[in-house]
């Protein structure tokens, strides 16, 4: 099996790849069958961001904090056999697209979230729109974000979401520190919706979208919808894959 062995700057992370690259060949990404990334679940998404869709499927080992996206770093040394038996998990990304004050479209994917958050003093004043519809005239908040299922246990749950089981077809509406509508908790939306995000007075109150950990700053019009013709792919150690993780958390 052909590998290819990437890791973050973290020191640990170095000596696990430096152990690793003693033991075993390494490929380029281009040229390898799987993708071994040694870092945390910021790692992960940076990788699987700088690969694109459509890449080799990525096998992560845990050396940072939270490791969601990870396996254990135990039995690194026995990879190429756990890389093999590996299970795998298709993402779809979410497709964004942000035009700024100035009339510029940035074109970005997202695989956990896209966010919109208060750039300044004042609170932001958003309509939202879903499949064309007005659903939202003037929400007024700290931000809102529309998370996927493999990004629903992490800044979504934080904001009080709901985690969502892979699987579900659906997607994440979260509100930050909604003041008005005041009871509004968010939504869950098919993941066919076309999301739509206007910024009121962005003058005023400008806004800064994220997708991911790429931001736009002065956003007035974020777009988003779930692209089902291109997918990430992660593996796990069989009985540790994604899903399992996503519902245990529910009982956590």
């Amino acid at each position: 099996m052909r590998l290819c062995f990437l890791a973050s700057s973290s020191p640990t992370a170095q000596a696990e790849h430096a152990a690793l690259l003693a033991r075993h060949a390494h490929h380029e990404p281009h040229a390898c069958d799987a993708i071994v990334a040694l870092g945390g679940d910021g790692f992960m998404l940076e990788t699987l961001h700088r690969l694109g869709p459509g890449s080799p499927p990525v096998f992560g080992l845990n050396r940072g904090t939270v490791g969601f996206l990870m396996n254990t770093a135990d039995g690194a040394y026995n990879i190429e056999d756990r890389v093999a038996q590996a299970v795998r998990q298709p993402i779809h990304p979410l497709a964004i697209t942000i035009t700024d004050a100035y009339d510029h479209t940035h074109s970005l994917d997202a695989i956990n979230e896209v966010s919109l958050l208060r750039q300044g003093p004042q609170a932001a004043n958003l309509r939202v729109l879903v499949d064309g519809v007005e659903q939202l005239d003037n929400l007024m908040c700290d931000g809102v974000l529309l998370a996927t299922p493999a990004g629903s246990t992490a800044y979504n749950l934080s904001a009080h979401g709901p985690i969502l089981p892979m699987g579900a077809n659906v997607l994440a509406l979260t509100p930050l520190a909604a003041f008005r509508p005041r009871r509004w908790r968010g939504a869950v939306l098919p993941d066919t919706a076309q999301v739509r995000i206007e910024t009121r007075d962005p003058d005023k109150r400008p806004v800064l979208a994220s997708a991911d950990s790429a931001s736009v700053s002065s956003a007035v019009l974020v777009e988003a919808r779930l692209d089902i013709t291109r997918a990430y792919t992660l593996l796990f150690d069989p009985g540790q894959d994604l899903a399992r993780r996503i519902r245990t958390e529910q009982f956590v």
